[in-house]
């Protein structure tokens, strides 16, 4: 499996919007209660020291966001920052020129830069200096930015490195034993924020903290060390280990296509359905065995020849045949449950207008009338003696009473298809503006997704059965198209949650799930 489809069946396995734990995810932002004194003692140090201010802490551990919250609570109008992020080893001048280029800066050296930073303290702005992955910098540049954060006596710029630990030996080393630096360490996350970060991350993927166990919690809090880094790749392997073992499991059990469990609760229930509907069909048959037998009763005991005979016996059907006993079609707008697989859909819904077309090909209708020409082949043997009148009068009103029987049977042929019309109509007329309604709504509200079929009429009986609050949308999945039926519109999540366990039964039993207005609306762009 290549790491695309690796990626595309965990994300649908999970129902997730995007990877929650990948290293750079837009707009998520998390600062638990013990960065915030990291802050304010950065600000104030920033104030009343002139050392330059070092942060450390291994890979991983939320450095970079640090300094992100540092740039954001500064005072647009009184502080300029300038932030550097090597991309690989930096030296003085390399570094030099960022600064100036940063600054306005004529001249891309120590003096030009300083000179800059003069001009700015004299109409009241500070300059912070920030740079991420400062392990990068060589020995000449860590030196420059010790002399740059001494400044003068008019100004100095307040310089902040965010390095691993071994950046502070180096600085040490430089320092000769003189006081230019003060040195942070960042702590690790406690377990309950270990456990409120993975929330975070879940959420924002469209998805929760159920997705995992406190067992795996635990285990991905003591294994990462509450580094936020390694919790990402330890919480990422926890749930793909999950979802392969769910697999592994089915394949070992003889199943062979790969469902999640929500969606094979929904296939059983409509294999259930089509075993009940059959059944009724039979009870149906079974209750109405003598039409049939009437209609054959006179053919079989008169002694009609000629094409009428002909034609009863080459196609009995088209005796018994009464028009009523067609294959009927699936309730799919009743209680059924929809199906999420492509082929047992059309096993349960799809194919029902190729199931009714086998009665509409039947030649049963256009050869019930059939024997009434017989009694035109009936005056040849009239010149026979007194049996002939009798014999010619026997056939005629059985023939006569017969034919009319038929006449209920077209009205049922365009009665059954009208309806199965109508119902799908009203539900592509109440989803076609869906998307509209989706795009409309706030993306922090929440509503609760019930399932998803390959069938759009199979999405269209469930709206159309359970009502307004019901709807659903189309997105592309594996190249197809695939509609998600939905429920509500609600403002938080725990309101969203509380109304899973209102709903139906047969609809609890495909375990829906909530879900965030955001990641649907996404979708549905991709979708287009």
């Amino acid at each position: 499996m290549t790491s695309l489809s690796a990626d595309d069946a965990f994300l649908n396995h999970y129902g997730f919007s995007h990877d929650p734990f990948a290293a750079r995810v837009p707009g998520f932002k998390f600062f638990p209660a013990q960065r915030k004194p990291v802050l304010g003692q950065l600000h104030h140090l920033a104030r009343y020291s002139q050392l330059l201010l070092l942060v450390t802490g291994p890979e991983g551990s939320g450095k970079t966001l640090l300094r992100q919250a540092l740039v954001a609570s500064s005072n647009k109008q009184a502080v300029q920052s300038v932030v550097i992020t090597p991309q690989a080893t930096m030296d003085a001048s390399a570094l030099l020129a960022q600064i100036a280029q940063a600054l306005n800066s004529q001249e891309a050296d120590f003096d030009g830069v300083m000179a800059q930073v003069i001009q700015l303290a004299l109409t009241g702005q500070e300059v912070y200096l920030l740079v991420d992955d400062a392990e990068l910098l060589t020995g000449a540049a860590v030196e420059t930015l010790l002399r740059l954060a001494a400044g003068t006596p008019e100004a100095r710029p307040h310089v902040f490195l965010f390095g691993e630990s071994a950046l502070g030996g180096r600085l040490e080393a430089l320092s000769d034993g003189e006081e230019r630096y003060h040195a942070i360490a960042l702590q690790p996350y406690e377990e309950d924020e270990t456990r409120e970060y993975l929330a975070l991350r879940l959420e924002g993927a469209g998805s929760g903290l159920e997705c995992l166990s406190e067992e795996q919690i635990g285990r991905i809090h003591e294994q990462s060390g509450g580094w936020p880094g390694a919790i990402n790749q330890l919480a990422r392997d926890e749930l793909i280990a999950a979802m392969q073992s769910k697999r592994g499991r089915r394949k070992s059990g003889g199943i062979g296509f790969p469902l999640p469990k929500k969606h094979l609760v929904a296939v059983v229930a409509v294999l259930v359905l089509i075993a009940v509907g059959f059944l009724f069909l039979r009870g149906g048959d079974s209750e109405r065995p003598s039409a049939p037998e009437v209609t054959s009763l006179p053919l079989d005991a008169s002694p009609v020849s000629g094409p009428a005979a002909e034609t009863a016996e080459q196609d009995p059907a088209a005796i018994e045949f009464d028009g009523q006993e067609r294959p009927l079609s699936l309730p799919l707008g009743g209680d059924a449950q929809p199906v999420v697989r492509e082929p047992l859909a059309a096993a349960a819904g799809g194919e029902s207008e190729d199931e009714n077309g086998g009665p509409t090909a039947n030649a049963a209708i256009p050869t019930i009338p059939a024997p009434a020409p017989a009694p035109a082949p009936a005056p040849a043997p009239a010149p026979a003696p007194a049996p002939a009148p009798s014999e010619r009068v026997q056939p005629a009103p059985a023939p006569q009473v017969a034919a009319p029987a038929p006449a209920p049977a077209p009205a049922s042929r365009q009665v059954r298809p009208n309806a199965a019309e109508r119902a799908p109509a009203a539900a592509t007329a109440s989803g076609s503006t869906n998307s509209t309604w989706y795009a409309s709504q706030p993306g922090s509200n929440y509503l609760v997704q019930i399932l998803g079929t390959r069938v759009e009429k199979n999405a269209q009986a469930i709206v159309q059965q359970h009502g307004g609050n019901y709807r659903y949308f189309a997105k592309v999945h594996e190249g197809k198209p695939l509609y998600v039926v939905t429920y509500g519109n609600f403002a938080n999540r725990a309101a969203a949650v509380a109304a899973v366990k209102t709903l139906p039964v047969s609809l609890q039993a495909g375990k829906p799930w909530v879900r965030n207005l955001a990641s649907v609306q996404q979708e549905i762009k991709q979708a287009r």
